[in-house]
């Protein structure tokens, strides 16, 4: 199928109208309109419900939108691949939560440039879920998250553990209160393990859903709230966080995954050396 009309189609999604959507891509409406008409012959159902208020997706048009954006993104990954392969001799499309590009798979990157010659990376952050879809759809190579879900065809290694403990920038002296604590949001998971304990931490006055950048936040003022231990451990070294007594810690296993149909000689020194950068970060048996 011709990647223009996947385009057309998601930007009159994201529009909501066929005549904003020709002005974005700075052609007619009746250009719009026929390739929307065009791919809703080929795939015989109507993919939007025309009014005079816009385009509203149907229940097929939701269907398809995600096989859309896998089409569109396949194609940008083969014109990535193709118009660098007279510089480099590998490509290699990773993806991971936000909170593992601080530090960690950076460092790996930066590893794998050095080591293996010719390679070329392209580098995402997403939520695993869509990551996952990615992996399966052929667009990412690897990626690296908590507690995956493992549909057929890929494969599911686990690196390392990773522990969420509470630290806070506030003097010894000073109590801790519920007004001085950041709820950092980690995720589906770790939202419900800190709801059961901590309820009386439910409705906080103050939530961040920033991953590694909140604690900026938590440097600059005086509260406290949970981070992964190998991104405060060089704070809590010298002395610009402390970790209050008896404070719950939370243990998340970290996984790779990556395609069970792969090249195995190329994936090897990659994985290996993911591998051993993950070893600084397991925690003692």
């Amino acid at each position: 199928m011709d990647v223009t009309l996947a385009r057309t189609f998601l930007m009159v999604a994201e529009m909501g109208s066929f005549i904003d959507a020709a002005r974005k891509m700075n052609i007619t409406q009746s250009t719009v309109s026929a390739r929307i008409k065009g791919l809703e012959e080929m795939l015989g159902r109507p993919l939007f419900a025309r009014s005079k208020s816009g385009a509203e997706l149907t229940t097929a048009g939701e269907q398809f939108q995600k096989h859309a954006l896998a089409l569109v993104r396949v194609w940008q990954r083969a014109q990535l691949e193709v118009g660098t392969s007279d510089q480099h001799s590998d490509h290699l499309a990773v993806g991971a939560p936000g909170v593992f590009w601080d530090g960690f798979l950076l460092r790996w990157v930066s590893w794998l440039r050095s080591s293996i010659p010719g390679i070329a990376v392209s580098a995402t952050s997403g939520l695993s879920v869509l990551l996952t879809q990615r992996l399966i759809e052929g667009s990412l190579d690897l990626a690296v998250m908590y507690r995956p879900m493992q549909p057929p065809g890929l494969i599911i290694e686990h690196l390392f553990d990773e522990e969420f403990i509470l630290v806070t920038s506030a003097p010894a002296t000073q109590r801790r209160t519920s007004a001085d604590y950041v709820f950092v949001d980690w995720g589906p998971d770790f939202q419900q393990d800190h709801a059961a304990a901590y309820p009386e931490f439910t409705n906080p006055g103050l939530s961040l859903d920033l991953g590694p950048v909140a604690l900026d936040f938590l440097l600059a003022n005086e509260c406290s709230g949970y981070f992964p231990s190998r991104l405060v451990r060089s704070h809590i070294a010298r002395g610009r966080l402390r970790q209050p007594k008896r404070a719950r810690k939370f243990v998340y296993p970290v996984y790779v995954v990556y395609p069970e149909a792969r090249n195995e000689e190329a994936y090897e020194p990659i994985l290996k050396g993911l591998r051993q950068h993950a070893t600084k970060y397991a925690r003692p048996a």
